[in-house]
């Protein structure tokens, strides 16, 4: 299984779904891809002025979430204090599961980012802002890529695939669409809903069933 990133943040239970993850990290094989909403934490840690940057992607939930009581809008004293918070309430655990996300992951002729690749670019070269943020010049790039790139990042009314890639971020954290695909030789196939297959992998229905012109990779994506 493999998860492309943004855990944290828009939600009232970021430290949840942590604990969550680490559970299936222990019992499942598992690939955990960093988000841009993940770099904010070490920063926040470093750096508490950075909160100003951080609320406005759901960072103060993420707070609360493990018990702080942020403001609207803190000033630079509450940023200082609520860091400091956060350092004694965020479990070390957390904290080695935030530093230890990989930007990507290749398997066969896929490729899983968060956000995409900038076109134009080998691979190897990209940069990690690029794999974490970008957006217009990726996504409006019809030429194929080096591997057929699956990322989120931009949320979508459904899960849009093209010939280069394929974006699974259906907005979950508004929508409470959770998407979910599964990549099996040359196939995609969407999962109706993921809390089903939680509950009963066998109960799943295919929602769709597109080939693409990929030769086969083996590896899961939900």
């Amino acid at each position: 299984m493999a998860f492309i990133g943004d855990y944290i943040d828009r939600g009232p239970a970021s430290r949840e779904v942590l604990d969550l993850l680490l559970g299936y990290e222990r019992t499942k094989e598992t690939i955990f891809l960093r988000g841009n909403h993940e770099t904010f934490v070490h920063r926040f840690l470093s750096k508490p002025a950075v909160l100003d940057e951080w609320r406005l992607y759901g960072g103060l939930e993420t707070l609360v979430s493990y018990g702080l009581k942020p403001s609207i809008n803190p000033n630079a004293r509450e940023r200082a204090r609520l860091a400091k918070e956060l350092a004694m309430s965020i479990t070390k655990r957390h904290i080695e599961f935030l530093e230890s996300l990989n930007l990507s992951f290749s398997c066969g002729d896929f490729l899983f980012v968060h956000a995409g690749i900038r076109p134009g670019v080998q691979l190897r070269k990209q940069r990690e802002e690029d794999l974490l943020w970008i957006r217009e010049e990726f996504l409006s790039c019809e030429q194929r890529f080096e591997k057929f790139v699956v990322h989120g990042h931009t949320p979508v009314d459904t899960t849009d695939i093209r010939s280069n890639r394929i974006n699974i971020d259906t907005g979950a954290f508004a929508t409470g669409r959770l998407t979910c695909i599964v990549i099996e030789g040359t196939s995609i196939v969407e999962l109706i809903d993921v809390r089903d297959w939680i509950r009963n992998p066998a109960s799943i229905r295919v929602a769709r069933n597109t080939r693409t012109r990929m030769e086969p990779a083996a590896v899961d994506l939900w």
